[in-house]
């Protein structure tokens, strides 16, 4: 049974940094490339990044130059560090083993991102 479970969210002021970490089970994580996706509240879901199995990385423009994915395969883990934070990447974030399409939903809690002052 594939797990993940995000954390490292929280409440940040503007500009800050916050590093996201998401522990994967149930599956063979060196060979899978990882996704990480958010929700804004009341939004539709968007892609942010992806990280292939290569270490090859690809970013939303969004959060381009912000935003860092990397993994870890000893730890079968994938993490997200956000820097230059802003109000706008308020969001439930979320990892993913499944690449993202319009129907994506996700299988894990997520973790909540507050950016304010």
């Amino acid at each position: 049974e594939v797990q993940l479970v995000e954390s490292g969210g929280g409440l940040v002021q503007p500009g800050g940094s916050l590093r996201l970490s998401c522990a994967a089970s149930g599956f063979t994580f060196r060979l899978s490339p990882m996704f990480w996706v958010r929700q804004v509240a009341g939004k539709e879901f968007e892609w942010i990044s992806t990280i292939n199995s290569a270490g090859a990385t690809y970013y939303a423009d969004s959060v381009k130059g912000r935003f860092t994915i990397s993994r870890d395969n000893a730890k079968s883990t994938v993490y997200l560090q956000l820097n230059s934070l802003q109000s706008e990447d308020t969001a439930m974030y979320y990892c993913s083993n499944v690449f993202f399409t319009a129907r994506w939903q996700p299988t894990s809690q997520g973790t909540q991102v507050t950016v304010s002052s």
